[in-house]
């Protein structure tokens, strides 16, 4: 690591409460609690299956959860907590712009290339003109190392560099919290490194990041808070000492597993 991301303030821009989902009558979220601070890393893991997906989709609502508070830069999203006043609501489409996200598989536009990638959303949400678009697409690109491939299509891209696209997508929308779920999943191993040092890089910059992973190394590197999850709830969340100095049986058991 060459440098040292500024470490986390005290102002709380995430906070989920309670939360409550199911799919099918089967509760699989069973009334998590989970708070970021503004340039806080939160890395989420956990055996497949536990929640970790479904909890961090709840945070812009593309999981809306059944019951608890969803708090995002002070405005509330979610139902609230059964027996608590209501808070101030915002719609979520102000949720999204402020919430980016990077998905496990790419979904970026075959028909378009790289630079149209990153500045289509600026031009349909935001209404900024082509040529400002496209400049500031160009930058995100040029952040993530991809300038020289502005004008290739997804199909002319590999893998990592089609993910590292999708990381600019979400950075021009200038976003206050960084969400990735399991970006490196899909990747080929080779190329896991190019999108892992893209995020070590937002890490540093101080960027407030959520990150559903399995690549342990990156969590032990980045993660402020690393949050253990097992059957839908927390297990057991703490700094970069978690890994070595865990007392539950289950996070134990899963990190020997996996390291």
């Amino acid at each position: 690591m060459n440098g040292h991301s500024p470490s986390p303030g005290d102002e709380v821009v995430v906070q989920l409460r309670s939360i409550i989902k199911s799919f099918h009558g089967t509760e699989v979220l069973h009334g998590v609690d989970l708070e970021v601070r503004r340039g806080e890393h939160v890395v989420i893991f956990g055996p497949s299956g536990s929640g970790k997906s479904t909890l961090l989709r709840t945070i812009n609502l593309l999981e809306p959860p059944d019951s608890g508070s969803v708090r995002v830069l002070g405005a509330e999203y979610g139902p609230g907590v059964p027996g608590e006043p209501a808070h101030k609501r915002v719609s979520p489409l102000v949720l999204r712009q402020q919430v980016g996200m990077v998905f496990q598989q790419f979904n970026l536009f075959p028909h378009l290339s790289a630079l149209d990638n990153v500045a289509i959303a600026l031009r349909r949400v935001k209404g900024v003109a082509r040529e400002e678009a496209e400049q500031r697409a160009a930058l995100q690109l040029d952040r993530v190392g991809l300038l020289q491939k502005l004008g290739a299509y997804p199909s002319q891209l590999s893998g990592g560099q089609q993910q590292r696209v999708a990381i600019a997508r979400a950075l021009v929308m200038e976003p206050k919290v960084m969400l990735f779920d399991e970006p490196t999943s899909a990747l080929d191993p080779e190329m896991v490194g190019e999108v892992l040092g893209v995020m070590q890089e937002l890490a540093e910059s101080g960027m407030t990041m959520v990150v559903v992973t399995h690549e342990m190394g990156f969590a032990r590197e980045v993660g402020d808070k690393n949050v253990f999850m097992d059957a839908g709830s927390i297990v057991e969340q703490g700094d970069r000492s978690l890994f070595t100095t865990t007392t539950e049986p289950r996070t134990r058991k899963f990190l020997e597993a996996v390291l």
